[in-house]
């Protein structure tokens, strides 16, 4: 009997410290989240980042959050709820971090008789940090807990046609009306290292000007280049110029070489350059979250106005958008449907 088992990031029990401290430590002791040596991650995340890190954390969840809870949880348990109501097969939903965690979701599964499950990492592009780390613990749990079930796992869609004209309806619906002279597409960072981690042929990800638009097996699983490709597909149906887009990356760490351009640094530049209206969507993200409602919805903002914008109009993530659920339910009663190898 098949069954899906659909996994978000995660996200802490409530906007306090107390609840951020064991959330951040799940999320940043991932060695494939912050990759260094354990006994480094582990002085670096606990004997640093715990110190101060859940305080401020707990400070901009709470500006985001909703009476119903995690705007992220809340929407991602509205995204099954949808799905289930337009298909035939039984639906979980897991959190990589915090709860409903992986186990729980395969575990409900695992009741109802499920023994075959479609493991759907909601993340267009692929990433150590995402996907993959999905990937890495949904087959460990397995191993120890489920041994008699199968995984198939969606593959990375950031290409896939009704993917693009989901997230490109999104975004002209949202501008229609709207007076805007750019569009930033902000991806969720990562730091250069994990590119070269990733590459398969260990050689072609030089990360400049010319590696990601060049043809190699290592864009299977390079998020640079899959970021460049989303924006790039949608930029195409829009008829957007090369001018009146850009890519950049959010989120960083200090001390560290992460993806470039970063999102704050260019939104800040196009405001001291004379740019007024500026819009920005955020396509790492299929659901609303702290980066996408906090860090670009306010901060963002705040500083484009302060450095001599007038408006930032944040596109919404696709959330439980008609096109987009009915892009998940299509390709889900599609592996239904596929005959066992």
């Amino acid at each position: 009997m098949k069954g899906v088992l659909l996994v978000n990031l995660g996200s802490p029990k409530s906007p306090t410290p107390k609840d951020l401290k064991p959330y951040l430590e799940e999320f940043l002791m991932d060695e494939r989240v912050i990759d260094f040596p354990k006994w480094l991650r582990t002085i670096l995340v606990k004997g640093i980042i715990l110190k101060t890190r859940p305080r401020r954390s707990a400070k901009a969840y709470k500006k985001i959050w909703w009476k119903e809870g995690s705007p992220l949880i809340v929407l991602s348990k509205k995204l099954r709820s949808i799905i289930e109501e337009n298909s035939s097969i039984p639906i979980s939903l897991s959190m990589r971090y915090g709860n409903p965690s992986i186990f729980e979701g395969l575990k409900e599964l695992n009741e109802k008789g499920i023994n075959e499950i479609f493991i759907v990492p909601l993340y267009p592009q692929f990433a150590m940090a995402t996907t993959e780390t999905i990937n890495v613990l949904a087959e460990k749990i397995r191993k120890e807990s489920f041994s008699h079930m199968k995984f198939t796992t969606l593959q990375p869609f950031y290409n896939n046609v009704d993917y693009i004209k989901a997230l490109t309806n999104s975004i002209t619906e949202f501008l229609d009306g709207k007076k805007w002279e750019h569009i930033i597409f902000s991806y969720h960072g990562i730091p250069e290292r994990h590119i070269r981690k990733s590459d398969i042929t260990s050689s072609h990800c030089k990360i400049d000007e010319k590696c990601c638009s060049s043809s190699s097996k290592a864009h299977q699983f390079c998020y640079r280049h899959q970021c460049y490709e989303t924006t790039r597909n949608v930029a195409k149906l829009m008829n957007l110029k090369p001018e009146n887009y850009t890519t950049t990356f959010q989120s960083r760490l200090p001390l560290d070489k992460w993806l470039r351009p970063y999102t704050d640094k260019t939104i800040e530049s196009f405001a001291k350059n004379g740019t007024k209206n500026l819009a920005v969507v955020t396509p790492a993200f299929v659901s609303d979250c702290l980066e996408t409602l906090e860090e670009i919805g306010m901060e963002a903002k705040e500083d484009f106005k302060k450095n001599g914008g007038n408006q930032l109009h944040v596109i919404p993530c696709l959330n439980v958008r008609e096109d987009w659920v009915n892009t998940l339910v299509n390709w889900i009663e599609y592996w239904h449907k596929t005959p066992k190898n």
